[in-house]
Protein backbone atom coordinates (compact mmCIF):
# COMPACT_ATOMS: atom_id res chain seq x y z
CA UNK A 1 0.00 0.00 0.00
CA UNK A 2 1.27 3.18 -0.77
CA UNK A 3 -0.74 6.75 0.70
CA UNK A 4 -0.88 9.79 -1.29
CA UNK A 5 1.44 11.51 0.90
CA UNK A 6 4.30 9.41 -0.46
CA UNK A 7 3.31 10.27 -4.13
CA UNK A 8 6.78 10.32 -6.23
CA UNK A 9 7.18 11.07 -9.94
CA UNK A 10 6.47 7.16 -12.23
CA UNK A 11 4.98 5.74 -9.09
CA UNK A 12 2.48 3.71 -10.12
CA UNK A 13 -0.83 2.58 -8.32
CA UNK A 14 -4.04 1.26 -8.35
CA UNK A 15 -7.28 3.72 -8.22
CA UNK A 16 -11.11 2.81 -9.50
CA UNK A 17 -10.14 -0.19 -11.41
CA UNK A 18 -7.54 1.86 -13.47
CA UNK A 19 -3.64 1.84 -13.57
CA UNK A 20 -1.90 5.26 -12.91
CA UNK A 21 1.60 6.48 -13.09
CA UNK A 22 2.02 10.11 -11.21
CA UNK A 23 3.31 12.24 -13.77
CA UNK A 24 3.66 15.15 -11.17
CA UNK A 25 2.86 15.82 -7.82
CA UNK A 26 2.14 18.85 -5.19
CA UNK A 27 2.12 18.66 -1.45
CA UNK A 28 -0.35 21.70 -0.54
CA UNK A 29 -0.17 23.03 3.16
CA UNK A 30 -2.55 26.46 2.63
CA UNK A 31 -3.08 28.80 4.86
CA UNK A 32 -6.61 27.34 5.99
CA UNK A 33 -7.50 23.81 5.51
CA UNK A 34 -5.89 20.87 5.89
CA UNK A 35 -3.16 19.65 3.62
CA UNK A 36 -3.49 18.25 0.28
CA UNK A 37 -1.59 16.70 -2.64
CA UNK A 38 -2.29 17.96 -6.42
CA UNK A 39 -1.16 15.25 -8.83
CA UNK A 40 -0.99 14.79 -12.55
CA UNK A 41 -1.23 11.02 -13.23
CA UNK A 42 -1.78 8.95 -16.53
CA UNK A 43 -3.37 6.08 -16.99
CA UNK A 44 -1.43 3.81 -17.90
CA UNK A 45 -3.46 1.50 -19.85
CA UNK A 46 -5.49 3.92 -21.77
CA UNK A 47 -2.80 7.00 -21.66
CA UNK A 48 -5.64 9.58 -20.56
CA UNK A 49 -4.20 11.89 -18.42
CA UNK A 50 -5.87 14.13 -15.24
CA UNK A 51 -4.94 16.56 -12.60
CA UNK A 52 -6.78 15.81 -9.56
CA UNK A 53 -6.16 16.22 -5.52
CA UNK A 54 -5.67 13.47 -2.98
CA UNK A 55 -6.21 13.19 0.80
CA UNK A 56 -2.43 12.65 1.63
CA UNK A 57 -3.96 9.97 4.06
CA UNK A 58 -5.37 8.16 0.89
CA UNK A 59 -4.47 4.68 0.54
CA UNK A 60 -3.95 3.12 -3.06
CA UNK A 61 -2.80 -0.47 -3.63
CA UNK A 62 0.70 -0.06 -5.12
CA UNK A 63 1.76 -1.54 -9.15
CA UNK A 64 4.27 -2.99 -10.39
CA UNK A 65 5.22 -2.31 -14.05
CA UNK A 66 7.21 -5.16 -15.85
CA UNK A 67 9.80 -3.63 -18.72
CA UNK A 68 11.20 -5.91 -20.84
CA UNK A 69 13.52 -5.18 -24.14
CA UNK A 70 12.16 -6.80 -27.21
CA UNK A 71 12.72 -6.96 -31.30
CA UNK A 72 10.25 -5.37 -33.32
CA UNK A 73 10.00 -7.70 -36.54
CA UNK A 74 7.00 -6.87 -38.52
CA UNK A 75 3.61 -5.06 -39.53
CA UNK A 76 0.94 -7.40 -41.05
CA UNK A 77 -1.54 -4.42 -41.74
CA UNK A 78 -3.54 -4.21 -38.52
CA UNK A 79 -0.94 -6.03 -36.18
CA UNK A 80 2.52 -4.96 -34.67
CA UNK A 81 5.29 -7.87 -33.91
CA UNK A 82 7.65 -7.82 -31.38
CA UNK A 83 9.71 -10.99 -30.14
CA UNK A 84 11.66 -11.32 -26.83
CA UNK A 85 14.50 -12.36 -27.49
CA UNK A 86 15.39 -14.58 -24.60
CA UNK A 87 12.07 -17.10 -24.97
CA UNK A 88 11.70 -16.29 -29.30
CA UNK A 89 7.95 -15.47 -28.11
CA UNK A 90 6.06 -13.11 -30.48
CA UNK A 91 3.64 -10.88 -28.97
CA UNK A 92 1.35 -9.04 -31.44
CA UNK A 93 0.16 -5.21 -30.31
CA UNK A 94 -1.97 -3.01 -31.64
CA UNK A 95 -1.42 0.48 -33.82
CA UNK A 96 -2.14 2.63 -30.54
CA UNK A 97 0.08 1.19 -28.46
CA UNK A 98 3.15 1.42 -30.88
CA UNK A 99 2.40 4.42 -32.66
CA UNK A 100 4.44 6.72 -31.11
CA UNK A 101 7.52 4.46 -30.35
CA UNK A 102 7.16 3.71 -34.32
CA UNK A 103 8.39 6.87 -35.26
CA UNK A 104 11.79 6.21 -34.37
CA UNK A 105 11.95 2.12 -34.73
CA UNK A 106 12.91 0.34 -37.24
CA UNK A 107 12.28 -3.64 -37.99
CA UNK A 108 14.49 -5.65 -36.10
CA UNK A 109 15.63 -3.00 -33.54
CA UNK A 110 15.12 -3.49 -29.89
CA UNK A 111 12.27 -1.18 -28.06
CA UNK A 112 11.28 -1.39 -24.45
CA UNK A 113 7.63 -2.79 -23.79
CA UNK A 114 5.66 -2.46 -20.47
CA UNK A 115 3.75 -4.67 -19.21
CA UNK A 116 0.93 -5.03 -16.66
CA UNK A 117 0.05 -8.40 -14.81
CA UNK A 118 1.68 -9.94 -18.24
CA UNK A 119 -0.27 -8.02 -20.56
CA UNK A 120 1.71 -5.45 -23.04
CA UNK A 121 0.37 -1.85 -23.17
CA UNK A 122 2.68 0.26 -23.86
CA UNK A 123 5.83 0.05 -26.22
CA UNK A 124 9.05 2.98 -25.83
CA UNK A 125 11.37 3.81 -28.27
CA UNK A 126 15.32 3.59 -26.59
CA UNK A 127 15.70 7.15 -25.47
CA UNK A 128 18.57 7.98 -28.56
CA UNK A 129 17.88 6.63 -31.98
CA UNK A 130 20.71 7.10 -34.99
CA UNK A 131 17.97 7.29 -38.42
CA UNK A 132 19.09 7.89 -42.28
CA UNK A 133 17.93 11.06 -43.67
CA UNK A 134 15.67 9.47 -46.60
CA UNK A 135 14.53 13.11 -47.80
CA UNK A 136 15.67 16.80 -47.40
CA UNK A 137 16.01 19.59 -49.65
CA UNK A 138 19.93 20.95 -50.51
CA UNK A 139 20.75 23.84 -47.87
CA UNK A 140 22.60 27.00 -49.51
CA UNK A 141 25.25 28.50 -48.20
CA UNK A 142 24.90 31.72 -47.16
CA UNK A 143 21.11 31.53 -46.52
CA UNK A 144 21.11 32.56 -42.82
CA UNK A 145 23.38 34.08 -40.64
CA UNK A 146 23.21 31.30 -37.75
CA UNK A 147 22.08 28.09 -36.98
CA UNK A 148 18.60 27.90 -39.78
CA UNK A 149 17.32 24.44 -40.22
CA UNK A 150 15.23 23.06 -42.76
CA UNK A 151 12.61 20.18 -42.15
CA UNK A 152 14.06 16.58 -43.07
CA UNK A 153 12.46 13.19 -43.18
CA UNK A 154 13.93 10.09 -41.63
CA UNK A 155 13.93 6.37 -42.97
CA UNK A 156 11.02 5.95 -40.31
CA UNK A 157 8.90 8.44 -41.98
CA UNK A 158 9.33 10.99 -39.34
CA UNK A 159 9.81 14.24 -39.89
CA UNK A 160 11.91 16.59 -38.01
CA UNK A 161 13.99 20.16 -38.19
CA UNK A 162 17.77 19.91 -38.94
CA UNK A 163 20.73 22.08 -39.74
CA UNK A 164 21.31 23.23 -43.50
CA UNK A 165 24.09 21.19 -43.43
CA UNK A 166 22.09 17.74 -43.19
CA UNK A 167 21.83 16.17 -46.23
CA UNK A 168 20.18 13.07 -47.74
CA UNK A 169 21.86 10.15 -46.55
CA UNK A 170 23.35 11.71 -43.30
CA UNK A 171 22.86 9.87 -39.63
CA UNK A 172 21.48 11.85 -37.82
CA UNK A 173 21.28 11.01 -33.27
CA UNK A 174 17.22 12.08 -32.49
CA UNK A 175 16.10 12.00 -29.00
CA UNK A 176 13.07 10.26 -28.92
CA UNK A 177 11.99 11.78 -25.61
CA UNK A 178 10.89 15.62 -27.49
CA UNK A 179 11.67 14.30 -30.79
CA UNK A 180 14.60 16.62 -31.74
CA UNK A 181 17.71 16.27 -33.86
CA UNK A 182 20.82 16.09 -31.26
CA UNK A 183 24.03 15.63 -34.13
CA UNK A 184 24.87 13.66 -37.00
CA UNK A 185 26.15 10.49 -35.89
Amino acid sequence: MVTAGDFRKGLTFEMDGDVYEVIDFQHVKPGKGAAFVRAKIKSVLTGGTKDTTFNPSEKFEKVIIENKEMQYLYNDGSLYYFMDNETYEQIPMEEDMVKEALNFVRENDLAMINFYQGKPFNVQAHNFVELEVTQTEPGVKGDTSSGGTKPATVETGYNINVPLFVNIGDVVKIDTRTGDYMSRA
